[in-house]
């Protein structure tokens, strides 16, 4: 099974991967296949350099190329979850792979900040509303561009993060539940 995860900035999408991983799964992060070829091209890593390698690696491979790098990594007959999908293109490209699933995680956007805030990762907003002008720009971008807002769309499954880290635990339980029986 592969396990796609979309998400709005720190909604927690990296505590579902690693709750997965503790279930069995491989991860693969495409933000960190993203920050691999950063440290190569000795680009400073920062999320608005992340997001401008990003789109750059899109515009000059293809739309889908990160979820094709992601592909050539795996093992067959291994469970995956691939973080960090952005654009439609990637869902398309691992969406090739019958035994595909793509979850969206999501919390409000008051809870995210706190969250962005208590992590302080690669320079994160400072205020409220430099976050939600930095997450609408991720959200409706357009060609190589990050378009969050297409991939929630195509979301199968939807996890509401708003409590505990034990409750969201409880959520992917569900869901994978749920995803073994209707298989």
């Amino acid at each position: 099974m592969i396990i796609g995860l979309t998400s709005s900035y720190s909604a927690g999408k990296d505590a579902v991967a690693e709750y997965l991983v503790k279930k069995g799964f491989k991860h693969i992060s495409l933000s960190d296949l993203i920050r691999e070829q950063m440290r190569q091209a000795k680009v400073e890593i920062t999320r608005e350099n992340l997001i401008k390698f990003g789109n750059m690696l899109r515009t000059k491979f293809g739309h889908g190329v990160l979820s094709a790098i992601a592909i050539e990594k795996m093992k067959p007959g291994q469970n995956y979850v691939v973080s960090s999908i952005r654009h439609p293109a990637e869902i398309e490209e691992l969406g090739m792979i019958v035994d595909f699933v793509l979850v969206a995680v999501d919390a409000p956007a008051e809870l995210r900040f706190k969250r962005a805030l208590a992590r302080n990762r690669e320079k994160e907003p400072q205020t409220f509303d430099e976050f939600i002008a930095r997450e609408n720009q991720e959200k409706c971008g357009s060609g190589a561009g990050q378009q969050l807002h297409k991939c929630f769309e195509r979301a199968r499954i939807v996890i509401l993060n708003t409590g505990t880290i034990e409750e969201l635990y409880r959520k992917v339980d569900r869901m994978l539940e749920d995803l073994r029986v209707n298989r």
